[in-house]
């Protein structure tokens, strides 16, 4: 059983007003097959975290760790962690100019395969995982991200993550910007993703609309670079109900 273990971990970011502690001694294992869900209120540190999993050179870490299977991830290029299994769908996909979404997603097959995929069986996945995700037989030929609509450069994420078959998928605010019908195809896409392939989930999120389609198996809330609460899926709907204001209170007190 694969798991990504996070331990005391201390991350800090260089401002104009000097160093910033962020993260500030978080701990978590996620073990493949299960879906944690990341709550909390702006600038708690919820997508630092995901961005330092993923090896995003402007975050610091100061001290802990970071292992996948025992191995230490710190170590890792951020081209040896997507070979090593681990992904990261972000909240602002940027843009590649000049290339197509069909080279993209093979060379990046390709890079985390160590072997070019078949032509005749990549067409057809990759055909079979857009209509899935109801997304144009002609997306295919646009440049990554280029002109995307929010909607559309989301559902690219997951078409990536159906089709690279990571172990674990870090989704940073996957449902920001999303209509409903958008929300729901996309939170499919990535249960197809869990039950084809048995994905770890690392789900970061501000509500609890997305939780209705991609039910999480845990519950952390994230205030002030720390897991002030964890439970299951029942904290959710607690939050739902109650906000962060007790969170944001005792913090203030600490």
């Amino acid at each position: 059983m694969a798991v990504l273990e996070i331990r005391d971990l201390h991350v800090s970011v260089e401002t104009d007003q000097g160093t910033k502690p962020i993260l500030r001694g978080v701990d978590l294992t996620i073990n493949k097959g299960e879906t944690h869900a990341i709550m909390g209120p702006n600038g708690s540190g919820k997508s630092t975290l995901a961005y330092t999993i993923a090896g995003h050179p402007k975050y610091t870490v100061d001290s802990g760790s970071i292992t996948l299977d025992g191995e230490d991830v710190l170590a890792m290029t951020v081209d040896e962690r997507a070979r090593a299994g681990l992904f990261l769908a972000m909240q602002y996909p940027v843009e590649i100019p000049g290339v197509t979404v069909t080279n993209f997603l093979r060379t990046a097959k390709t890079a985390i395969d160590g072997e070019a995929p078949a032509i005749r069986s990549w067409i057809k996945d990759v055909k079979s995982s857009m209509k899935d995700l109801r997304m144009d037989a002609a997306f295919a030929e646009r440049n990554v991200n280029e002109g995307f609509s929010g909607g559309e450069k989301k559902r690219h994420e997951i078409l990536q993550l159906e089709l690279l078959k990571p172990t674990f998928a870090v989704l940073d605010e996957t449902d920001s910007g999303l209509d409903v019908d958008a929300l729901k195809i996309v939170s499919e896409g990535v249960n197809r993703a869990k039950e084809n392939t048995h994905l770890g989930v690392l789900l970061i999120t501000h509500y609890t609309r997305i939780l209705r389609y991609i039910r999480p198996d845990f519950v952390h809330v994230f205030v002030n670079g720390r897991i002030a609460e964890q439970g299951g899926p029942e904290l959710a709907d607690r939050l739902e109900n109650e906000g962060y204001d007790r969170f944001l209170t005792d913090e203030a007190t600490v």
